[in-house]
Parts: C-alpha cells; structure tokens; sequence
C-alpha cells in the first residue's frame, strides 16, 4: 500500500498524461468536420470539359449530361433517391455518375456524419471504398465483403466502419437501379432462374400435320392484310401498297414454326433420313428452327446481298437471335401427311453461343418492310408466341431468386457466425452466474475458467468482431429516443446490438458489474495484463481508500460533460470521447495518430502496477452504466457480520477495491469476479470459516462446512 504523498503523485501523473494527450488532439477539431461538398464541380471533374450539364430535375432528381447535342451520362445525389440513416443516425450523401450504358464512372462523398470516421478513419481510406464502384455496371450485383458468391462482386470493405461502408453501398446501387430503370438503362427483371432444359430424344410417334398443328407442336403466324395496314396507321408509309376494302381479308402472310431438332417434329417434317442429316449438322448447345410459309416473304432478299436475314429474328428472353446466310439451310420438301404447299420452307440454326433454351418460351419476329423511296424505309413487327410441350423435354423447376434482403437482414446473415458464437457466450456466462455457489467452490477451476472467458472476450468480442461498447452509443441511443426513434439504426451492428441487450438485462438483473467484468474487451485485457503482471512479481500499487473513493468520482464527471456535449454536437462528443481508447485498441488496432495510440497504451501499461486504473477512474461507459445500478433485482453476493468487523480478508483482496473497509460491497464499482465469494466458501482462507471450524471440531469433534456456516 502505498503513502497517501505517493498516492497524489501517481494521480498528477495520471491526468497530465490525459491533458498532454487532448491538448495534442483538440487543435485538430478541424478533422472531426465533414462540410458538404458542392456537386457541380464534381461532376465537371468526371466528364469532359466540352460538356453540358443540364439542371438538376426529373420525377427521380437527376442531372442530364450532355456533350455535342448527345446524352454522355447522368448523375445523382443518392439522398434524393434513397436515404437511408448510416451508424450515426444520419444518411451518407453521395454523388454518383454513371454514363449512358449503365456503367459507374464515379461516386464521390458529399456529406456524411459518421463518428468512426470523423474522429477515426482518415478520408482517404473512404475515398479508396467508394473509388471501387468505377468501371462497374449498375446491373452488378454488388456486396462488401463476405464470403465469394457467384454472380456477386465484392468490393472491399473498410475496417472499424463496416456497417457504414455496407450502408453506402447500399445507397448507391439501389438508387443507381431506380434511375437507371427510370430512363430504361436497365429493365426490372424477376431474376427468376431457369436451368436449361434437355430434349428427350426417345419421344416419337408418326403424326400428320393436323396432330402436330392441333397439339401446339407446330404454331401459325397468320396475318392478313387489313391487320397489316392497321400497324402503319399515322406513320408516312399508311397509303404505301396498302390494300383495298375487298383486299382487307386477304392472307399477307402465314409462317409454319417449330423447333425442328425436336425428335417428334424433326421426324415427322423432315423424315427420318433428313433428321439424322440435320442432328449430325448440330453441334452440341445448337438448336434448329424451321420455317413454312406463304406470302409475304420472311426471307427477303437482303440476305443475297449482305448475307443477313433481315426480316426474322428469334426473341428469348433479353436475347434477340438473329441469323445469317451460314444458319440457313433450305428444305426441298417435307413428307408429314395432308400438309398444305409452302413457297418458302427453310431452317435456321441457333448457335451456341446465344444460350438458347429450349424449355424457355420463345416468339418468332417477322418484321414488315414498306419503301417510302429509294434508300428510306418503314417497317413494323409482329410476333407469334412458342411454348415446347412438355413431353418433349426434361424441364428442371425454375430457381426462385431469394427475396432480396433488407440491409439489417443482410447484416445479421453475414454475420450469422458472429451472432452464433456470442448467444452462446451469453448463455455461458448466464450459467455461470446462475451456478457462480457451485463454481466458486472449485478455485483453480473458476480463475482457470474466467480468465479462458476474459481471453475470449479480448480476442474474439474485441478485436475480431470490434464488440467494444462505447458511451457514444449511450448518446446515440437517447437522441434517437428523443427524436424519430428507430430500432434500425441500432440493428445495423449485430455484435453490438446483441451486447447492449445483454448490457441492460445484466444492469437490470445484477448491476453494472457483469458487463464491465465479464464482457468489456478493453477491461478485459487490463485484467489480463495485470495477472500477467502478477504472475511475474511485479510490485503492485494500491491508492489508499479514502483518496480512491474519492477519486471514483472523476468518471461520472467525465459523462456529465461529454453528456452535455453530445446536445450541442454529437461529433464533437465523440471526439472528446477519446478518453476512452476502445476505438484506438479494437476497432482501428493502433492504426491511427501517435498520440491517440500513446494514450491507450499508457492506460494498458498502467495495469502492470495496478489493476484497471481506467475502469475505476476514468470510464465513462461503466459511469453511465452504474446508474443503472439502482434497479438491480438480485444481491447474490454473499456476505457475513463479521465482514468488515473484524475481517478484512475479501477487502485486501478485492484488487478492484470495491469492498468498503466495513465490508459493504459498493455494486456500483464492482465487477463481478467472484473473488470474493472463492474466499467466502473456502475453509481454508475464510477467517470465520475457520474460526467456526475449530468452534465445530472441539466441540463436536467434526469439521464444519461453509453451507452450515452460511
């Protein structure tokens, strides 16, 4: 124990280390600030200087940018699409430009109002984040981080401010897709996966072509000439070859199709040697289609001359086929009983390379071409709808696509491990708590066991998953209260959402103590340091009581101000917030200004002498949460009359000094380790015990136990 001289000496010490570190980092307030930035001259920075941007406006607020008379590109703030509140409660405001194909060009930070970053991250390492979205496309699936995905993009993250950077992307690329579905960049597709189909190549009976049309086998497009001139009404070619009133019921055209490489349509149309040719011909992934038809032409005669089929085309999906004079083949005659005679019979492959899938419903395009004079043209289209019948195929069930995520959603599924492995700690120190009279009876197992738990709690809560609470949430926590409150802001952080809920039941049920001792990573590696320290014989140091209760006061003052603090600006609270170095150790791992890390080390180094120093003096989280202290439910801590008088065993080695002289144990400073109550239950160190023990053995010649005792 050290002299109350020395006692003053090391707290002189103690708090010009704290004025030499925030006289270091309060000049640099200027860094904490983040003022908007102007998006015009950005966007003058990203495209050429010869172009033109058009003012902001649209139902979707957009900037149109032009170069020589042609759309180049858009841009656009992601808070007028789609705000959502990042870790502070506020949106990040973006600019984003993409060009006129959908591809990102750039994505630039306007405003944002993130602690970890203000007062944490440098801006530079946000620039390197949203620099990754150029050269994308706004079609990309996108994700931060994570596991490798296929048909996924991962950008990289930003350590200490995951869910602000997960945030972020998910402004930019839902706001990219709602514009760029708006001016018909992309189309809303469903996403739905089908597997390509495989055609059964043992289904055959011999059909005339009455079977074949009749079943769907073979479909019609059949137009006629008044359906014809209605398509080119209001256009320069209405008057061209168009048909008189008895002509209106004419046929124009009627085109015969199918997919030929079908064994019971192949066959039947082309014969069996015919088939064989054409299977042969096929490549794997090819497929074949023919064509019947009278009247106008479907082939044309633009073929001859640029060797493209002009007037078809094969629609599937996004996917628009067409075919040149390589695909063609013409067919001299089919032998299927009681068809009619065609002018044109001809087939058409499908390469591989167009994906074609014969299980997907596809449509036949003839375009209808009317000359408004030498070179200048019209033409229109009409479709006629295929569906492959089910016994020709093995068509696989189509792949939902999951429904798409919320951003908490996508959260808590990315860290479903993390979440996993922290409900089950819980439920571990839940038993430990509940069985802490059974446990404590077993010394060498319960330090054996806590400190395993304190390990833990630094590796795998602190610096693995960054689980360190911090008064900033505190404060976060009562403005959202006051205002419009949300739970969302507070579920974007599984780890920490899941220990503040263990926070309160714990304050609720025991106090501040099982927090602060148990799952604290930063109180947990000063406990860790000192019994290293301890372990090697390093002298330990110990304020005298009166000057240490006294000193228990400093913290609560500390949160009073950052208290008053954080109503005028939370940033600015949180750049005094650190007096606590939970940012510095866990969430950026000493990667940050020197003086920043001199302070979390001069609070770790202190623990070889003497146990959590911060903690009991300066902790601001573990003041907020000792107010809770009032509500506790259960006082499982046991004590005796002769605690205090004339025992003083439990107080001399309280090393947290929580035990009053007269044996009271102050549960607002208290951590729950259970030191304590080892001492309490062993016969062998417990003066009581013992006394009562050689009581017990002389007169009755039995030893006593300390569930007698109790």
């Amino acid at each position: 124990m050290v002299t109350l001289r020395h006692a003053k000496y090391l707290l002189a010490q103690l708090f010009i280390a704290c004025l030499l570190t925030f006289a270091v980092s309060t000049p640099s307030y200027a860094v904490f600030v983040s003022p908007p930035k102007e998006p015009l001259p950005l966007i003058q920075k990203i495209f050429p200087k010869t172009a033109i941007i058009k003012d902001k406006s649209g139902e979707i607020l957009h900037w149109v940018v032009e170069d020589n008379g042609e759309i180049i590109g858009y841009a656009f703030e992601t808070n007028d699409i789609n705000k959502i509140p990042a870790y502070s409660g506020e949106p990040v405001n973006m600019l984003v430009a993409i060009d006129k194909d959908g591809n990102y060009l750039a994505t630039k930070v306007l405003e944002h109002h993130e602690p970890i970053i203000l007062a944490g991250i440098p801006e530079s390492k946000l620039h390197a984040f949203v620099d990754q979205y150029s050269g994308l496309k706004v079609s990309d699936r996108l994700k931060v981080g994570g596991n490798q995905t296929e048909n996924m993009i991962h950008l990289d993250g930003l350590s200490g401010a995951t869910v602000t950077v997960m945030v972020m992307n998910v402004a930019i690329t839902r706001s990219a897709t709602k514009l760029a579905r708006h001016l018909g960049i992309i189309s809303a597709s469903s996403q739905v996966i089908v597997p390509m189909a495989t055609i059964l190549g043992d289904v055959y009976q011999q059909s005339d072509w009455q079977t074949l049309v009749g079943d769907g086998s073979l479909r019609s497009l059949y137009l006629d000439r008044a359906t014809v001139d209605k398509a080119f009404i209001g256009t320069e070619a209405e008057h061209i070859d168009e048909a008189s009133a008895e002509q209106k019921d004419d046929m124009f055209t009627q085109i015969f199709f199918a997919q030929a490489n079908l064994p019971n349509i192949g066959k039947n149309l082309l014969g069996e040697s015919e088939y064989a040719w054409l299977m042969s011909m096929l490549q794997p992934g090819e497929h074949a289609i023919i064509l019947l038809g009278n009247g106008y032409s479907f082939k044309g005669s633009g073929y001859v001359r640029g060797g493209i089929f002009d007037r078809i085309q094969i629609l599937q999906n996004d996917n628009a086929i067409s075919f040149r004079d390589l695909d063609h083949h013409r067919i001299s005659d089919i032998y299927i009983a009681g068809a009619p005679q065609f002018k044109e019979m001809d087939l058409f492959i499908i390469r591989e390379h167009f994906e074609f899938n014969p299980g997907v419903d596809w449509q036949l395009e003839l375009l209808v071409r009317r000359q408004l004079g030498a070179i200048d043209s019209l033409f229109t289209s009409f479709k006629g709808d295929y569906h492959t019948l089910d016994q020709y195929i093995d068509r696989p069930p189509v792949i939902e696509p999951e429904p798409e995520r919320t951003l908490i959603e996508q959260v808590w599924f990315e860290k479903n491990v993390e979440v996993i492995a922290l409900m089950i700690l819980m439920l571990i120190l839940l038993a430990t708590l509940f069985f802490q009279d059974i446990l404590v009876r077993h010394p060498t197992f319960m330090h054996n066991f806590r400190h395993g738990f304190l390990v833990v709690t630094v590796v795998f809560i602190g610096w693995s998953w960054g689980g360190q609470l911090s008064v900033v949430n505190v404060f976060t926590f009562l403005q959202a209260f006051m205002s419009d409150f949300s739970w969302d802001l507070f579920l974007l952080d599984p780890v920490i959402f899941i220990l503040w809920c263990a926070a309160a039941v714990t304050v609720l049920l025991w106090g501040r103590a099982v927090y602060c001792g148990w799952l604290c990573p930063f109180g947990a590696l000063q406990e860790l340091i000192n019994v290293c320290a301890r372990y090697f014989k390093v002298p330990q140091y110990e304020l005298p009581f009166a000057v240490h209760e006294r000193l228990w006061a400093i913290k609560y003052l500390i949160l009073l101000g950052l208290f008053g603090l954080s109503f005028d600006s939370l940033a600015l609270a949180e750049q005094f917030a650190e007096i606590e170095p939970f940012k510095t150790t866990f969430l950026l791992k000493f990667d940050r200004e020197l003086p920043f890390i001199l302070w979390a080390l001069f609070l770790l180094l202190v623990n070889v002498f003497s146990r959590k120093m911060f903690c009991r003096y300066l902790c601001p989280l573990g003041a907020a949460l000792s107010t809770g202290n009032s509500l506790r439910l259960f006082d499982w801590l046991k004590r005796r009359k002769e605690c205090g008088q004339p025992c003083k065993t439990c107080a001399k080695e309280c090393e947290i000094q929580a035990i009053h002289p007269d044996g009271h144990i102050n549960m607002r400073e208290c951590h729950y380790c259970l030191d304590c109550q080892v001492t309490y239950f062993n016969e062998q160190k417990c003066p009581p015990l013992k006394k009562m023990a050689r009581k017990k053995q002389k007169d009755f010649g039995k030893p006593i136990t300390a569930v007698e005792v109790s």
